[in-house]
């Protein structure tokens, strides 16, 4: 990636300049990524040779797209989720314990791997029967659940190494964020916004940000960045994750 394409707009999913074209919208279903499509259409190739639709419920998502999200948590427009992906009563949460139980599941704005495009939640369309609305809950993708076939597939190829680049920095629980099978990231690509993204520019990005609850999450910042946003794994292929 050319030198003056690394900029906190561009780690913190203010900049789409990063991403595929526009007309790929149509085959992907979401924006991406451009050095992240060639490998992820390899993948979906080798899933529907073993009957799987590889599809995408979420790929680049801009800051204020997340910063929204975070927001509506906070207000209690949208559900806050506890570890088995049910609504939590919040009402009773001191603001420190409801900032940390909205990063279990959902990352600050400015902190989320899908503000890179490199990082993709997935399921299986073959197998949603009609009218089935994607949740990206546990219930899902473990045991007998609807895309639970699919996540055992990529399993192997990951355990293989044969997943083109892809592997779950969510495949369990470090204290951080939950565990999320079905959020893909193409490592090589991932690596060097990972390595680029700091707590400084993670800072002076909310710092300048109309955030709900900004004064605990400042104050708190540095554990939260060390619990949330660096505390993910390895690709299988490289060894035993933190």
């Amino acid at each position: 990636m050319e030198r003056h394409l690394w900029s906190p707009a561009l780690l913190t999913g203010r900049t789409e300049e990063h991403l595929c074209d526009p007309s790929w919208v149509p085959l992907l279903g979401r924006r991406i990524h451009r050095d992240v499509v060639e490998p992820f259409l390899a993948l979906r190739e080798e899933g529907r040779r073993e009957g799987f639709e590889l599809a995408l419920e979420s790929g680049f998502r801009s800051f204020d797209v997340q910063l929204s999200i975070w927001n509506r948590k906070v207000k209690g427009e949208l559900p806050v989720l506890d570890r088995a992906g049910q609504p939590l009563d919040v009402r009773h949460l001191r603001p420190g314990e409801l900032v940390r139980a909205i990063l279990r599941w959902s990352a600050l704005p400015g902190a989320s791997r899908h503000h890179w495009g490199t990082d993709l939640d997935v399921y299986d369309a073959r197998a949603c029967p009609p009218g089935y609305r994607v949740e990206l809950v546990p219930g899902e993708v473990e045991g007998d659940g609807v895309f639970a076939p699919l996540h055992r597939w990529l399993d192997e190829r990951m355990g293989q190494g044969r997943s083109f680049g892809f592997f779950r920095p969510y495949d369990r629980d470090r204290g951080g964020v939950l565990p999320e099978r079905w959020h893909l990231s193409h490592a090589p690509t991932a690596a060097e916004y990972q390595s680029r993204f700091t707590l400084a520019v993670l800072r002076e990005t909310l710092e300048r940000a109309d955030l709900l609850l900004k004064d605990v999450v400042l104050e708190d910042l540095e554990e939260l960045y060390g619990r949330f946003v660096t505390n993910v794994g390895k690709p299988p292929w490289e060894g035993p994750g933190s």
